[in-house]
């Protein structure tokens, strides 16, 4: 038998286990449904079990350990303390990659929701509103590394007397300017970097608040049109107010998204010149410095970033429920 055919044995071996307590476990579920009392919070206790073992095992015990390991030196074995977490606040590096996080969570969601939504306005009542949303949702068929590929060209540079390959540079020195390192000079880089961010995600905005304004009631509407309202005053006072609870959602998935923020970055910068950001210098610390610790403490922080606008959006479901 060939060596990589002996080797994956294993594997295969651990996945066939997986599979099988899996379904003991399912198994054991329908047998208690099918054998006890009809009570529904028991049923559904019961039938929930497995997912919630798998959310166990796959989500709370590894942010148990991370959260353990962020106390820890970068082998994970002796204990520090709070170390690691003071240096998340100290550490040159770590503060640019802290700052650089705060201003994408700030740039992203409002631009892609404010762009998003000058969009929906100007196509939600229009007969080419499908081939305009399909236009804008393009850049969401390729993934963030695709799209850092595709700027990664439109910002590229060449030196004065060289013939310029990137799109931008070339507009620039067909004006009579001269050619710039956009990813290279800070903090006009990290600008950069989010404009991608932004055209990657503004199609998502855009076909949930086009749906959202052609859901607006057409009485409102056309009683403010009867009373002498203009089209700027209608939006403004009808539509805008009708459209606020997918504004919000809208800006909630986009924030939390930006948090975690890192394939835009490594792929056009590697975080380098002041670009880096929190889960970008936590994959670095980790995987590339071996420092398990710190890494680990970055998590932690960016857990604490995002836990925050998670809780209001479920509370926000629940409400609307």
């Amino acid at each position: 038998m060939p060596f990589d055919a002996v080797a994956q044995q294993p594997k295969l071996l651990y996945l066939l286990q997986g599979v099988a307590a899996f379904a003991a476990v399912v198994a054991l579920v329908l047998f208690a449904l099918h054998r006890g009392p009809a009570r529904r919070r028991s049923a559904a206790l019961l039938l929930l079990a497995p997912a919630l073992l798998l959310l166990a095992a796959g989500l709370l015990l590894p942010a148990l350990r991370t959260l353990a390991l962020s106390f820890t030196d970068r082998g994970g074995d002796a204990w520090t303390g709070l170390d690691n977490h003071v240096w998340t606040f100290t550490d040159h590096r770590a503060r640019v990659a802290l700052r650089n996080t705060l201003v994408w969570a700030l740039l992203v969601p409002a631009a892609t929701t404010a762009v998003g939504l000058l969009y929906a306005a100007a196509v939600a009542r229009s007969r080419f509103r499908t081939p305009a949303l399909a236009l804008l949702l393009a850049p969401m068929t390729i993934s963030f590394v695709g799209a850092g590929v595709v700027w990664k060209f439109v910002y590229a540079y060449r030196p004065a007397e060289a013939a310029q390959i990137g799109l931008l540079n070339r507009l620039v020195v067909a004006f009579g300017g001269e050619p710039r390192q956009w990813l290279v000079d800070s903090p006009w880089n990290v600008l950069f970097l989010v404009v991608v961010m932004v055209w990657a995600q503004t199609g998502f905005a855009a076909v949930l608040l086009t749906g959202a304004i052609r859901a607006v009631p057409a009485g409102p509407v056309e009683a403010a049109r009867l009373d002498g309202a203009s089209p700027r005053q209608v939006f403004r006072w009808i539509v805008l107010p009708s459209i606020r609870p997918t504004l919000l959602v809208v800006l909630l998935a986009q924030t939390i998204g930006t948090f975690k923020a890192f394939d835009v970055v490594r792929t056009m910068t590697g975080g380098q010149f002041d670009t880096g950001v929190v889960a970008h210098e936590m994959y670095d610390q980790a995987f590339r410095y071996g420092e398990t610790g710190r890494g680990a403490a970055l998590a932690v922080l960016l857990l604490l970033l995002v836990t925050p606008l998670v809780a209001h959006q479920v509370r926000a479901r629940r409400r609307a429920g």
